[in-house]
């Protein structure tokens, strides 16, 4: 099989495997949505990563020697029906790179990234890909049992805040905005002060 090491090479219209994206050898980040490939934005803007730091560093600082850990992307997480056992690579067709997703199985690490759904997943919206994060992923986070999920507008300044109810939907628990206290459901001794996370913006 010749090497893949440029996007070009992939057919774009083709289903594809994670066992697929492991040997992919190109330098453009994309992610597998039920086998279909999705061209990543651009680099990130100055807003989207000062939110991302804001919040790495909290959440790193209250996962600290406890169960629970926070990933980062780039991270590969590798999603499917939340009825499913784990899977082997083969039989994957979805891997995402959420901005932030906290794991409190262990049985889910791997040397690759996450095999399976996180607690939580804060996803940080850029311009260009609010239908890709509103509409796709929210189904597939949903579907795949992801707990709890964030979408942070840096530019509104605001954070909807996802839960998963018994029948398997995201309901809008919450919407925090300016310098609210966004308590996590799943962890609600943890207060993460907004005016912290989008400090410096009012200059942009």
């Amino acid at each position: 099989m010749a090497k893949i090491t440029q996007l070009s090479q992939l057919d774009l219209n083709q289903s594809y495997s994670y066992a697929d994206y492991l040997t992919w050898q190109f330098n453009e980040t994309v992610e597998l949505i039920k086998g279909k490939i999705m061209l990543m934005s651009p680099a990130p803007n100055v807003k989207h990563q000062r939110a991302s730091m804001n919040l790495s560093r909290v959440l790193a600082n209250f996962f600290l020697r406890q169960k629970c850990q926070v990933f980062a992307a780039p991270f590969d997480v590798r999603l499917y029906d939340r009825k499913k056992s784990i899977l082997a690579n083969k039989e994957i067709h979805t891997v995402v790179q959420p901005d932030l997703c906290v794991i409190c199985d262990p049985v889910k690490l791997d040397a690759q990234g996450c095999n399976g759904a996180p607690d939580w997943i804060i996803e940080i919206l850029s311009k260009g890909n609010l239908k890709k994060e509103l509409q796709l992923k929210y189904a597939l986070y949903a579907e795949s049992g992801v707990s709890e999920y964030w979408l942070v507008y840096p530019y509104e300044q605001s954070v909807h805040q996802f839960v998963l109810n018994e029948s398997g939907s995201y309901e809008l628990k919450h919407m925090y905005a300016d310098d609210d206290m966004a308590v996590p459901h799943l962890f609600p001794e943890l207060s993460i002060d907004l005016s912290e996370v989008f400090e410096l913006f009012d200059d942009e």
